[in-house]
């Protein structure tokens, strides 16, 4: 691309932007400046040689997280596609497992530390949802503002006429991914396994059918099944980078815990409902879609009762 046509490219991604809402975009923009920091702290830890067992811990999770994303996608190297059906069943249970683990692994942790700080349940309850409320403005703001691909609508975003649809599908992923990196890192934070050891477990089991669903969507839009792993594990990255920012979150102040458990759980409740339910909805499969969704609830109510 030329200088001009990178100019012009920039000049229409900021007019697109300043046609959205500017709410929206003012709380993103406070959202992101957050999250900034929180990476920033991080960082410093890191060069400054002050890394805690506790951001250890959460990037060990966060890790997890990654990993398992890349050896659900490996199938991918010998298969082009599966049924839609079992597709959306996988994706039924991977939005069940993130549903309970927001209520059993992130709010109700949340409430039971804020209880110990503010003393009275309903103020308790006001930290918590305020955690959510952060979380749903963060991705409101992302989903607003990040060029991506919805399955359901299009491409959609500013900007997104420029970018590779490929490129456009990843953004989406990950925009998943990092709510889900943030509810392990803060749950590990406190390195308070009975929290953290039921979540990460819920998170890595339902990347598997996620890395594999996001490989085969590749690879049916043209990507070589080499590339597919790759970029499919790519989008598996931003787990570490959401555990680093949870981490950062839920060492801070002691009401930063509750308040990063609330937003963690607020985002991953948006995305499911935003993103993951109206995807398995789409082809007519919304039964058996709800069927894995109860599956994946009740598995991770298990999991949250055995490990917890």
């Amino acid at each position: 691309m030329q200088p001009a046509e990178q100019n012009s490219s920039i000049k229409t991604l900021i007019v697109d932007c300043a046609r959205y809402n500017r709410w929206t975009a003012f709380f993103l923009l406070v959202s992101t400046a957050g999250v900034g920091w929180l990476l920033a702290q991080s960082v410093y830890m890191i060069a400054t040689n002050q890394v805690t067992a506790a951001f250890l811990v959460g990037m060990t999770g966060g890790l997890i997280g990654f990993v398992s994303t890349g050896l659900g996608a490996l199938p991918a190297l010998f298969i082009k596609s599966i049924p839609q059906k079992l597709e959306d069943i996988l994706l039924g249970f991977a939005a069940g497992m993130m549903l309970a683990a927001s209520a059993f692994s992130l709010i109700l942790p949340g409430l039971e530390a804020s209880v110990k700080i503010v003393s009275t349940p309903a103020l308790a309850s006001m930290v918590v949802v305020f955690g959510m409320g952060l979380g749903v403005i963060l991705m409101l703001g992302l989903d607003t503002f990040m060029p991506h691909h919805h399955e359901f609508s299009g491409p959609c975003g500013p900007g997104h006429q420029n970018l590779n649809p490929m490129w456009l599908f990843v953004f989406a992923i990950a925009l998943h991914n990092l709510p889900e990196g943030m509810a392990i890192g803060v749950s590990l934070s406190q390195e308070d396994f009975s929290v953290g050891i039921p979540l990460t477990s819920a998170i890595a089991i339902q990347n598997v059918p996620e890395g594999l669903t996001v490989a085969l969507t590749l690879r049916a839009i043209g990507a070589s099944p080499k590339n597919s792993v790759l970029v499919a594990l790519l989008t598996g990255a931003m787990e570490p980078l959401g555990a680093l920012i949870g981490v950062s979150l839920g060492t801070g102040l002691a009401i930063a815990y509750p308040i990063g458990l609330g937003l963690a759980a607020g985002a991953m409740i948006f995305v499911v409902s935003h993103e993951v339910i109206p995807e398995t909805h789409r082809n007519g499969h919304q039964t058996v879609a709800t069927i894995g969704l109860m599956l994946g609830f009740a598995l991770m109510m298990i999991l949250d009762t055995v490990l917890g």
